[in-house]
Order: structure tokens, then sequence, then C-alpha cells
């Protein structure tokens, strides 16, 4: 059962400090190298289908693997680590024919990220570690259809996303995280989705486990890839009082800096900021330094922008190390009042 001041305690140390995040999961595991037979293992060595590049499998397979990854975002400072369940749904895993074992997954994630927080909070006491549950954007969106010629169409209905995030939820639970984390938001029916499967699981269970919620915001236009501005989403997302809100991947903190300025100023709620190592070069890699990186948000920080920061793609430890320093010795945001103003939004915000 969840620790009813757990949320409590969150939200004090949210405003004593700024937190740390942990970085790329999937940029450190392209870094080990691996092969089809590290995803495969001896349980999948004779899956019909080729798995690797499945990284959550990884947490089955290869679990020294990702508790190394884990270990090493602790030694450079995160309090809050991800589980590596990023893809761990019925809907994303249907890509390897792995449906069957999305609840394990889940299970296996949050225990191995468990057990690397509560290895490094024995040896800090004075500075806990926690764990967030990642629940990832999926590979299929409620708002737009995926054929040009029927707009109107969807491949996925509510109710299965809904449902597809229920069971991700239950296995996060059940594996000990602190914290669900819906995260890498592009469409916000699919938030939704996520949010409605997390109330009704915790509702069953009588537990109550804080959510933070993290959109990312596709280019220069301001917007999610499904349309909505920052303050759209967050009138779409606010009544689940999460415990933070902020934007992550797709941008680099320097393309990033306008909208988490915005959504700074407007959400009564604590804010956080994991954004790329700047832009992909050509080849897809990230070539922003862990310095670079960790300027930017330093320069976020001192604005009053920040109360849980950490990196998306491209980040490394040695990120995570520099951005721990850099905001160190900066105080945290303090949300500005609810105004108890009614709002609606559909792509955008009225305010009566």
């Amino acid at each position: 059962m969840a620790d009813p001041d757990l949320r409590t305690h969150l939200e004090s140390l949210l405003r004593q400090r700024i937190l740390v995040m942990d970085g790329a999961m999937g940029t450190m595991v392209q870094a080990l190298g691996l092969e089809e037979a590290d995803f495969r293992g001896e349980r999948f060595a004779n899956h019909p289908q080729d798995l690797r590049g499945d990284n959550d499998l990884l947490v089955l397979t290869r679990p020294d693997a990702i508790r190394q990854i884990h270990d090493a975002f602790l030694a450079a400072g995160a309090d809050l680590i991800e589980t590596n369940s990023f893809n761990s749904t019925r809907i994303s895993q249907a890509d390897y024919a792995l449906e069957p074992v999305c609840y394990e997954l889940n299970v296996a994630a949050a225990r191995l990220a468990r057990e690397a927080a509560d290895a490094w909070t024995a040896k800090t006491p004075d500075r806990p570690r926690f764990v967030a549950g990642a629940l990832g954007p999926l590979s299929k969106t409620l708002s737009l259809s995926p054929d040009v010629n029927d707009p109107g169409f969807r491949a996925v209905g509510f109710d299965e996303v809904r449902d597809a995030y229920a069971e991700q939820t239950r296995g996060l639970l059940d594996g000990g995280v602190d914290v669900l984390m819906v995260e890498t938001i592009f469409d916000t029916l699919n938030a939704k989705a996520a949010l409605l499967a997390i109330r009704e699981v915790l509702d069953e269970r009588g537990v109550d486990v804080p959510v933070i919620i993290s959109v990312t915001i596709t280019d220069k236009s301001g917007r999610t890839l499904s349309g909505q501005t920052v303050d759209a989403f967050w009138t779409s997302v606010a009544h689940a009082h999460p415990l933070a809100v902020g934007i992550n991947c797709s941008l680099g903190a320097e393309e990033m800096r306008p909208y988490i300025e915005e959504l700074a100023e407007i959400a009564p709620v604590a804010i956080s900021c994991y954004p790329n190592a700047g832009l992909p070069n050509a080849f897809g890699a990230y070539d922003e330094t862990p310095s670079q990186t960790a300027a930017l948000l330093r320069e976020f920080a001192e604005a009053g922008w920040l109360n849980l920061v950490g990196g998306c793609c491209g980040t490394t430890p040695d990120h995570i190390r520099a951005i721990a320093e850099a905001v160190a010795d900066v105080a945290p945001r303090t949300p500005p009042e609810p105004d108890h103003l009614t709002r609606y939004a559909g792509l955008e915000t009225l305010t009566l």
C-alpha cells in the first residue's frame, strides 16, 4: 500500500530545493551496443519476431544492464529515477507480439528501480531517492487519424487505451513505485485515458499515489502534436491535481524556454523540466554537452521556473551530474496561487 504521507513529503522537498531526475534510458541502452541475443535471453530465444530495440524487455532479459543504468544516474545525483517502462503497454508491445508479458514488464521495471533507489537511500539517508513509474505516450493516437483519406478513422479506441494504461498502472504499483509519471504526452486524449486509468486503479485499491504529468511541445509553434497550446493542455489535465506538471522531449532547453516559462506562470503546482541534449544532428545524435545543458537549466532555475529538473533524449549521467551541480544552490520556484477562474480548453483556452 502506498505511503499516505509520501505526497506531503515530496511536496515539502519540492519547496525546499530543486529535485533532480535521471536522464535518457534509451541513450544509455544504445551505448551498451546490445545485440538481438541480449534482448531475447533464454526465455524469448524462439520468439517469432525480432526483439532488438524493445528496450523495456531488458528488465526481464538483461536486468543487470538496466540496474547498472539506474545506479549511474543515482550516483550522478538523481533524487528521482524513472522505471524502464516507457513502452510497456499492450498497445506498444504489440509491435513485438509481447502483449502477454506487459504486466510482468511493469512489475520487473518497478522492482529494479526500487532496489536501486533503496540501495542509494541507505547510502545517503539524509537524501532519500524515489521511483517514478513511467507511462509513455503509446504508438497510436486517439486524436488523429493515421489515414489521410479517412480523417474520422482511429487505430485505437478510448477504452482500449484506458485498459492498457490500467494494466500498466497495476504492474508499476505492484512493483513498488512512489510516483506515477504520464510523460512525453503528444496527444492529450491519450493522456486523459491514462489519468482516468490511474484514478480508477487507485480508487479500486484505496490508495493515493502522486502523479506527475509531462507534455512534449513538438516544434516552435508551441503546440502539442494534437494541436494544443501549453495553457490549453494544462487546463485539460488540471483536474488530476498532479504533484507536478512539466515539459520534456522534442526540444532542447533553449527551444523549450518560452513554453516552460508560460507553464510556470500559470500552473499552481510544481513544475518539471527535462529537455533533450539540444536538437538532434543530421545523424539523429545529440551534441549538447553537459555544461551547455546545465547552464541553460540554471538560467531557468534562476528565473524561478523550476521545482524538478532532469534530462531526456541524449542526456547521460554526466549531464545529470552537471545539472544537479548547477541548480544545487538555486531556490525552487514558488507556485502561484490558484485564481479560481473557470476555464475550458479545446486547442486553445477559453477563460470566463
